[in-house]
């Protein structure tokens, strides 16, 4: 008999789970997460391929400072509606789509830093290199967050400050002209490192059995950040 992801009690978290749940979810949520990667991958291919894509880059570039804030907040709001649309109890359909939608933007506001990491001069194994580095950090989170089962929730209010803090520099390195140096950089990388602890543990601890879609959509913004930041480092070496 197929198994019904949505069949268990919504009312029951992954920690009050029977062992039994709690792997499938785990499976499932890991599963859902590596799809996102390999569709976003997919969709970025297609957008360096295309004259879509060419034509984004295109626009981006003559837009000035003011029109990356808008592709910015737009970025901020449709994340926003996608996790909303996958912790939805309405059905599968509207938490895939969340997902999708969600993997589709991540692609968008990578189409840029891909883009010149992919065009810099001896710079055809950076963008691998970062997905490698990634991979590896993300695996040492996630076993540290497994093995040791801690709830590391205390870690969201020092979360929910820095990234206020890291979105006003952000937001004034692009209406000031500063760049945003290696360092800050650093400190991104370990604030997404938290991030992925912080999400692994709050899955595990407050998510429903049900949420596995918006499970993976978590994990997958922190990993999304990660690379971000990983590849800003390594095209600052070259």
């Amino acid at each position: 008999m197929r198994e019904n992801p949505y069949s268990g009690n919504p009312f029951v978290t992954v920690a009050e789970s029977t062992a039994d749940e709690r792997a499938a979810f785990i499976r499932r949520t890991y599963l859902h997460l590596a799809g996102a990667i390999l569709a976003f991958i997919g969709i970025e291919y297609a957008l360096l391929q295309s004259p879509l894509g060419e034509t984004m880059l295109n626009a981006l570039a003559n837009s000035g400072r003011f029109g990356w804030l808008i592709v910015l907040g737009g970025f901020m709001g449709v994340s926003w509606l996608a996790d909303r649309w996958a912790r939805s109890d309405s059905g599968p359909g509207m938490q895939y789509l969340g997902l999708g939608l969600y993997t589709v933007a991540q692609a968008v506001i990578f189409l840029p830093l891909i883009s010149m990491a992919a065009g810099m001069q001896n710079g055809a194994g950076i963008i691998p290199t970062a997905g490698i580095i990634t991979g590896l950090l993300f695996a040492g989170l996630t076993a540290t967050a497994f093995m040791t089962r801690k709830d590391f929730s205390f870690l969201r209010g020092a979360l929910t400050i820095g990234g206020f803090v890291a979105m006003g520099v952000i937001v004034c390195s692009i209406m000031f002209g500063f760049e945003l140096g290696t360092l800050f950089s650093a400190i991104m990388i370990l604030f997404a490192g938290g991030s992925i602890l912080y999400t692994t543990s709050n899955i595990m601890h407050h998510y429903r059995t049900t949420q596995h879609v918006a499970a993976s959509l978590a994990l997958f913004a922190g990993v999304m950040l990660l690379l971000w930041y990983v590849l800003r480092i390594l095209m600052s070496r070259r």
